[in-house]
């Protein structure tokens, strides 16, 4: 299942949807993103995400059917916020349920670093001078590039 919203969410309550996917689940693997005071620049103290709506979703459900594809993936969840956020606030998460956790493990990481490179949303650091697209960094594309 996929979320792009405004809202907070429930860490807690997406792990027990997905810890209710069933018996032949042994394995559940979660990644939290955060709102930190750097990036591209020094003393960010918030961001603003903003998205294509519908071809956001589509762009996700691919990264999941590609994971789906190459692992043992039971189940997914991913929920990536828009919108002002605060430092410290959530900004993304994604949960993938296996049977192995070698399988939860690699699905994961893969959804997380495909979702920073092929998912259109565009990212404006905030600081107290100012605002700053964010760019997309190299380190993020030889990521997703070495799942290839």
């Amino acid at each position: 299942m996929i979320s792009v919203q405004t809202d907070d969410f429930d860490s807690a309550a997406e792990y027990q949807a997905l810890r209710d996917s069933g018996a032949g689940t042994g394995a559940i693997v979660t990644f939290t993103g955060l709102v930190r005071d750097s990036g591209d620049l020094e003393g960010v103290t918030g961001l603003f995400l903003e998205h294509y709506p519908g071809m956001t979703e589509q762009v996700i459900q691919g990264l999941i059917d590609q994971a789906s594809r190459r692992w043992d993936v039971r189940k997914v969840r991913v929920i990536h916020r828009i919108g002002r956020l605060d430092l410290c606030d959530q900004i993304v998460f994604v949960g993938v349920c296996s049977a192995h956790r070698g399988d939860a493990f690699a699905a994961c990481e893969f959804i997380m670093d495909a979702l920073k490179t092929s998912a259109p949303f565009w990212k404006k650091e905030i600081t107290g001078d100012g605002e700053h697209w964010v760019e997309q960094k190299t380190t993020d594309v030889d990521r997703s590039s070495s799942w290839d």
